[in-house]
């Protein structure tokens, strides 16, 4: 229990500025919020500890630490305000004031501002998901040949950005020629980013490699690589979970404190799946997350043009979780009594 010491605590913190908010029914919302958070972002916590593992100690603990600051304060806060305040021409503090003292008008712009996010968001955890099942290192398949094939096409040159760009003409098609643009600017964004961060790390790694020696810049600028990574997967998740939230309530308040919970806890979970080896021990574990990421990012970019709610898009990632989880326990046994 002690990888969740600091979210019980931020919970206590939050549940009470939420009663002093609100009263009792503030703080029944903001639990409900963080509920959904984390249920909607296990496969989330899955894949962030897939890349935390390999960052040293006090990059996990700046994760676990500064990482919330810019999660909560940054992407499901002050995020969206910059994006409502570059949709609609006003300035910061405007749109600020909108949102503590107009949430309807400003859950409006928001949603308008849905097919950007969507898009941005939908391309960069394609990206995710394709590294992952494109990699050719891989060695484990869950779902046996037709894992192998999907593997095969990793071999072709720029494969995943080219099928990504694909994915994005489609849904610019699509849509209503009002949102083409966002939807265009957006995911060429999450496109672009996603390759700036991923060079940028395996920059690092192969500069380390090749060295071979003790340089605590090298192992700086790495570990600063893979953070920025992990703050760019949550806000491609967070963002639909911040207009999701304004369907439970209207307050920004009590949004941000309900999601900053949940954000929390999947932060503490990711670490407590990296301390445990729980990777390592359950081996389909990561592959369930990555196809779940891979649906996630489709249905994203399906929703700039056609509505789903986010209880569909909860229940196949989290069936995709438990397929998973059942078939390394099945593996672990098959493979514990061939050693006996």
């Amino acid at each position: 229990m002690r990888h969740f010491h600091l979210s019980f605590y931020l919970t206590l913190f939050c549940v009470v500025v939420a009663f002093l908010f609100g009263g009792i029914q503030a703080v029944i919302l903001a639990l409900v919020l963080g509920v959904l958070e984390v249920s909607l972002s296990f496969d989330n916590a899955v894949v962030n500890a897939s890349v935390l593992k390999r960052m040293t100690p006090l990059w996990q603990h700046r994760f676990l630490t500064w990482g919330i600051v810019v999660a909560v304060f940054g992407m499901r806060l002050l995020f969206p305000i910059l994006i409502v305040a570059f949709a609609t021409d006003l300035s910061l503090l405007s749109v600020t004031a909108m949102a503590l003292n107009e949430p309807e008008l400003y859950s409006k712009h928001l949603h308008d501002a849905h097919p950007f996010i969507a898009s941005f968001g939908g391309t960069f955890l394609l990206l995710v998901a394709f590294s992952f099942l494109f990699d050719d290192a891989r060695d484990i398949y869950w779902l046996g040949r037709l894992e192998q094939k999907i593997q095969a096409i990793g071999k072709v040159d720029a494969v995943a950005t080219t099928l990504a760009l694909l994915f994005l003409l489609v849904t610019y098609e699509l849509v209503e020629s009002i949102d083409q643009k966002d939807v265009l600017f957006g995911g060429v964004l999450g496109i672009f980013l996603y390759g700036v961060v991923s060079s940028l790390d395996r920059f690092f790694q192969i500069e380390s490699e090749e060295e071979a020696v003790s340089s605590g810049d090298i192992i700086k600028k790495g570990g600063m690589m893979a953070f920025l990574y992990l703050e760019l997967l949550d806000a491609s998740f967070s963002f639909d979970g911040v207009i999701g939230a304004f369907a439970i309530t209207r307050d920004i308040v009590i949004i941000m404190l309900g999601l900053g919970i949940g954000a929390m806890f999947v932060r503490s979970l990711t670490v407590f799946l990296v301390n445990q080896g729980t990777l390592d021990e359950y081996v389909f574990l990561e592959h369930g997350a990555h196809y779940a990421i891979g649906i996630l990012a489709i249905i994203m970019l399906i929703t700039t043009h056609t509505p789903i709610p986010e209880t569909f898009t909860g229940l196949i990632g989290a069936t995709l979780i438990i397929l998973s989880l059942l078939s390394s326990i099945r593996y672990k046994q098959k493979n514990t009594v061939g050693l006996s």
